[in-house]
């Protein structure tokens, strides 16, 4: 028998009990739908998260403060205990929490650390509004990205720090506030910042509006202005403004950069070497390693179930090809006593558990993609549309084409022991047999 006939013959015979197949599919259905399901879930959020928090940082750069004993908490923040003054403190940027500045001195003492390439001061800057021609102004906070950072756009584009003019990109949120029909409407329009320096006088920077930026679960700018660079020195220049000169350049934090190709071992070692001379680093990794950790977590508990799952139906698809060579014994000494040999023998029973665990798995995959489909619009209209751009059950080819091949080995080594039966049995005998 030509291998084609074998695999014509295996589909065949696969549906001769009707009734035990589709129970036998049913039960791998149930599996291969959970793991899909699961899996889908996995890949969407994961997804998710490469693409806005992607936007948190370069991989080769991590922020560094003064080392955390030296942190500070106002009284009234949460869990936090009045503490002694520090005239050096500086805002961290996170409400109700103060940091010790950086000055040029340790900007320097950074800097000839071994293992730190350049490093970038970080300067707070805290404008009073945001307005638009002579509208309302609202309370505004403003950010920017550092290289290798990232933002969700929902329309234009991220403020180039290498334009002259200043440029930022607005929240969707103050798209509407501001008086503006829609983004296309806002882009290319110019919005007034307004900032106050030391003297209590009031400054006002224009700047052009050239992108709209989604609110993402980790954006590099949470709901701030993004500007660029040169909004960026206008607003330090008018916020510094009569100030003395041992003032202005405090900073609550640096970017430091490091080798591209630094392993996990020479970061940890440019981690303690800062710690040794009173500072902390933080990159990338260490920010989001928890969050995916959790998810790889729960999604490996949940396809632990569909494992489960899919060796009940293993056990399925023994009892029904052992049946079926039960009920096949004159048939199978027929077929050897005509010169099919164990080897064909067996390996049209394989086949034929291989058919069971691809009708079930490209059933229960398919009906898990049109489920998780629907599930993820309706969320994202619902309960998660707060996160825009999340698809909460993504599937993607390599992943479900895994999915379809691991339930079909599955069910291969399952129907090994009935095949190998059928293999083994004395042509005589089974043509005795009633």
């Amino acid at each position: 028998m030509r291998a084609a006939d074998l695999v014509g013959s295996a589909i065949s015979n696969t549906f001769r009990a009707k009734t035990r197949t589709i129970l036998t599919i049913l039960a791998i259905f149930v599996g291969a739908f959970t793991l899909a399901l699961t899996g889908g879930l996995g890949t969407g959020i994961n997804r998710y998260i490469d693409d806005t928090v992607s936007g948190v940082g370069a991989a080769d750069a991590m922020s560094v403060t003064r080392a955390a004993d030296d942190a500070t908490t106002v009284p009234g923040a949460t869990g936090g205990e009045p503490r002694e003054y520090d005239p050096d403190a500086v805002s961290s940027g996170i409400p109700g929490q103060t940091v010790i500045a950086l000055d040029p001195d340790d900007v320097a003492e950074i800097e000839g650390i071994d293992g730190v390439v350049r490093v970038d001061p970080t300067r707070t800057i805290t404008p009073d509004f945001i307005r638009a021609g002579d509208g309302t102004p609202f309370v505004a906070s403003v950010g920017s990205l550092m290289p290798g950072q990232t933002t969700v756009l929902a329309a234009g584009t991220d403020p180039d720090d290498d334009a002259s003019e200043t440029e930022v990109a607005l929240p969707a949120a103050y798209v509407e506030a501001l008086g503006f029909a829609d983004d296309d409407d806002a882009l290319g329009s110019t919005v007034t910042l307004g900032i106050t320096d030391a003297a209590r006088t009031s400054h006002t920077i224009d700047a052009t509006v050239v992108g709209i930026t989604e609110e993402a679960l980790a954006s590099p700018t949470g709901s701030s202005i993004l500007v660029n660079r040169s909004m960026s020195d206008a607003l330090v220049e008018a916020q510094a403004t009569g100030l003395p000169a041992d003032q202005i350049d405090r900073f609550a934090s640096a970017t430091v950069w490091f080798a591209p190709d630094a392993t996990d071992d020479e970061i940890q070692a440019l981690k303690d070497r800062l710690a040794d001379a009173g500072f902390t680093g933080t990159t990338v990794a260490d920010q989001l390693g928890t969050i995916t950790t959790v998810i790889d977590g729960i999604v490996l508990v949940l396809n632990a179930f569909a494992i489960i799952a899919l060796l009940a139906a293993a056990f399925g698809i023994v009892n029904t090809l052992y049946m079926s060579v039960q009920e096949r014994t004159r048939e199978i000494g027929l077929m050897k006593a005509m010169g099919m040999g164990s080897g064909r023998v067996f390996g049209l029973f394989s086949l034929e558990a291989a058919f069971l665990g691809f009708l079930g798995s490209a059933i229960g995959v398919g009906i898990a993609m049109l489920a998780g489909a629907g599930i993820s619009a309706v969320l994202a209209d619902g309960l998660l549309a707060d996160l825009p751009g999340l698809t909460l059950i993504a599937f993607d080819p390599v992943s479900v084409l895994s999915i379809i091949a691991l339930v079909m080995v599955i069910a291969f080594l399952a129907g090994t022991l009935p095949a190998a039966r059928a293999a083994r049995a004395d042509p005589v005998e089974s043509l005795r047999y009633e």
